[in-house]
């Protein structure tokens, strides 16, 4: 075996103990999901037990599935529509249009990141309680796009600036409007990028959880509050536990397999002149 093999193999040897290590959390609460309460407490039966759907009946019987499933489907494509939406023009100005303050107004952006989200949940909730927009669809919405804007808005920014400005200068020469200018001309010629964080946006409101528990109940509780409803005074009930856990990330897995070749392909995105 030449060298050049060696190294191909060692390193498709280590991405795999990667991928196992990273997939074994995954996999070991999609295994104690099939196992009866006892069983996902006894060190005997970690590999070997009788499968079980048992935990699912009863999620089934105490929660309403497919309520929750939309309620994430509704606040997870909804907020990163409206990220979308203020994100585009947003550094559409900041990249072709910049000023002396761009950089500042980019780490300004940065750096509501770093901020604690339990250290603005008071104002927060009372400002959507005077609103009247707790446990609604508004609230969930509004917050999950505001906290993404800034990695959305980061995002574009990199995409963006790989886009010659003569183009846009040319197309302004031929007489095309500032709309023109983006519906026509930089939409298409970045849309692996856009699409690439939209996507992001979308996994990352759909994982959101502290939002969502502290502003919502009932009517428009997402999947995270059906997975938080199973942890209770008398303790935690491992297996119903991991398949109601199983139950929520399922969807957000399919939709990250099925367009994996698009993400991969916008973080990608101008790293090949």
């Amino acid at each position: 075996m030449t060298h050049r093999k060696r190294i191909i193999v060692k390193a498709a040897i280590a991405g795999w103990l990667l991928a196992a290590v990273l997939f074994f959390p995954i996999g070991w609460m999609v295994l104690t999901s099939f196992k009866t309460e006892i069983d996902a407490v006894d060190a005997r039966s970690l590999l070997f037990f009788k499968p079980t759907l048992e935990s699912y009946a009863a999620i089934n019987e105490r929660a309403s599935y497919l309520v929750h499933l939309t309620n994430s489907v509704i606040v997870s494509f909804s907020s990163t529509a409206l990220a979308m939406l203020i994100g585009i023009p947003a550094v559409f100005s900041m990249v072709f249009m910049p000023s002396r303050r761009t950089r500042d107004i980019l780490m300004w952006v940065l750096s509501t990141k770093m901020l604690p989200a339990v250290a603005v949940l008071v104002p927060i909730y009372l400002l959507m309680k005077n609103l009247g927009l707790i446990d609604s669809w508004s609230a969930l919405i509004l917050v999950n796009t505001f906290a993404n804007l800034p990695i959305v808005v980061w995002m574009l920014y990199s995409f963006f600036k790989d886009v010659p400005a003569e183009i846009l200068e040319a197309a302004r020469m031929d007489g095309a409007r500032l709309r023109q200018q983006i519906a026509a001309i930089l939409l298409p010629l970045t849309l692996p990028g856009i699409a690439s964080t939209a996507l992001l946006s979308v996994i990352l409101c759909w994982n959101e959880s502290f939002w969502s528990i502290n502003l919502s109940t009932a009517r428009a509780a997402p999947l995270a509050n059906m997975v938080a409803s199973f942890s209770s005074p008398e303790g935690l009930f491992w297996a119903k536990l991991s398949a109601v856990s199983t139950l929520a990330v399922a969807p957000i897995i399919l939709f990250g397999w099925i367009t994996q070749k698009q993400l991969v392909r916008g973080l990608t995105f101008g790293a090949v002149k």
